[in-house]
C-alpha cells in the first residue's frame, strides 16, 4: 500500500503517467550518461510502475541523471523520464530533511538579472 502511494506521490509530482511507457528503451539509447548509471531511464519508469521506488531511492542513479531531457526528446509517448528521476531524487531530498531554503539564505549579491521565477522554483523544490 505505502508503494502505492509513493507511485502516486511521483506522478503528481512529475506530472507523467508511468503507464503510458511501452518500454521500447528509446530514452535509454540516446541516454549520454548510460554507462555511469545503475538504472537507465526506462528501468526508472518501469520501477515506479511497479513501486519499487526503494530500489530507486537508494540508486545513485538519481544522482547521476544529467537531467539533459534527452530521453524525454526520445519518447514516442510523452513519457519523460527525467521528470520521474527528478521526483525520486526531490522525494529523497525530502525525506532526508535537505529539502529547506529559508529567504534569509539568499544571498544578497544575486544577479539583478535573475528571473524572480528561479527563486520561487527554488522556495518551491526546497521547502515542505
Amino acid at each position: 500500500m505505502q508503494n502505492l502511494k509513493l507511485r502516486e506521490k511521483i506522478e503528481e509530482m512529475s506530472g507523467v503517467s508511468v503507464l503510458k511507457c511501452m518500454r521500447c528503451g528509446k530514452c535509454s539509447a540516446t541516454c549520454p550518461n548510460y554507462d555511469e548509471m545503475e538504472f537507465h531511464p526506462h528501468q526508472f519508469v518501469y520501477f515506479v510502475e511497479k513501486g519499487e521506488i526503494d530500489k530507486l531511492a537508494n540508486s545513485k542513479s538519481i544522482y547521476t541523471c544529467l537531467s539533459c531531457m534527452a530521453c524525454v526528446e526520445r519518447c514516442p509517448r510523452q513519457v519523460e523520464p527525467a521528470k520521474i528521476i527528478e521526483a525520486v531524487k526531490l522525494l529523497q531530498i525530502r525525506k532526508q530533511g535537505n529539502n529547506h531554503l529559508k529567504p534569509e539564505q539568499v544571498s544578497v549579491s544575486l544577479d539583478p538579472e535573475l528571473p524572480a521565477q528561479a527563486l520561487t522554483s527554488a522556495f518551491r523544490k526546497y521547502s515542505k
